[in-house]
């Protein structure tokens, strides 16, 4: 009997010695004074260093001096250990809302070195929040959680574990963590999905708040609107004369106009994407 106890620890130790082998590695523990921007990846559950983010320099961005006033005296106050607010911007496509929020953590940064650290989470990986949370708790950095184009469909129940990460759950988010979303919809969600939850739920206007109240956890809503011509020829403008670009005024207003009549629209992007092709025609580098 002995013997057959000694066969069994035997092979329970190599069952266990297989299976440690098996598993996957814990993961190393983030450094999170290697960078100032960071992408979490949920699947592997890791935070890769991103050593230089693409931006634009916070004084090109023209249009929207008030969203970038608000928003950046709400980080100065975060980067400064002080209470600030979770921010959402929502609004007309391609005048910088995903842009702001990367210029001014680059600003602070300029100003203050390491004093703020940037973490990007794909709107697909919203349910991992709570694994990335862990990993940022126990830093004494604080940190700046971003995460572009958040919106959510019909059948997505995400946003659930979004209310609860914000504000909702027992531990909350971290006193080193902000959370900052870019969106379309003000809402988050479409207004066909809100009608559709009014029409068919058993207490519609239940079914709705439960839904629209996410947008509630953002202290901060800042809308963005499409430019008037003034102020897309000023981001031309000022464009042209950070990189070099040299072209008659009225030359220059003619075709930035066409470009935007052939867009459909005027924005921040549309006037980058016309800057791209008017430096290429003048065979000039964009640094």
């Amino acid at each position: 009997m002995a013997e057959k106890d000694k066969d069994i620890e035997r092979l329970l130790t190599r069952v266990a010695a297989a299976l440690e082998r098996l598993a996957p590695a814990p993961p190393t523990p983030p450094d999170f004074g290697a960078a100032d921007a960071f992408a979490w990846h949920a699947e592997s559950g890791r935070l890769e260093p991103v050593p230089e983010v693409n931006r634009v320099e916070l004084d090109l961005l023209r249009g929207i001096e008030r969203q970038r006033d608000i928003l950046l005296a709400n980080t100065e106050r975060f980067a400064n250990g002080l209470p600030a607010n979770n921010a959402l911007l929502w609004g007309a496509r391609g005048m910088g809302k995903s842009s702001l929020v990367k210029a001014i953590h680059a600003h602070i940064n300029e100003r203050k070195p390491k004093s703020l650290a940037l973490v990007e989470i794909h709107r697909e990986d919203i349910p991992s929040l709570p694994r990335l949370l862990d990993q940022l708790r126990g830093s004494k950095r604080r940190f700046l959680l971003f995460c572009d184009d958040l919106s959510f469909d019909s059948e997505d129940s995400t946003y659930k574990s979004l209310k609860a990460v914000l504000e909702g759950g027992i531990e909350g988010r971290p006193q080193n963590v902000v959370f900052y979303a870019t969106s379309n919809r003000r809402h988050l969600m479409s207004r066909d999905m809100i009608d559709n939850e009014r029409s068919t739920a058993i207490n519609p206007s239940e079914a709705v708040e439960e839904k629209v109240s996410l947008s509630d956890r953002f202290g901060l809503w800042l809308g963005f609107h499409h430019c008037d011509q003034d102020t897309y020829f000023a981001m031309i403008e000022g464009y042209c004369a950070r990189h070099g670009l040299k072209m008659p005024l009225e030359e220059l207003h003619h075709e930035a106009n066409e470009w935007s009549i052939t867009r459909g629209s005027r924005s921040g992007r549309v006037a980058w994407q016309f800057i791209q092709d008017l430096a290429g025609r003048l065979g000039k580098t964009l640094d």
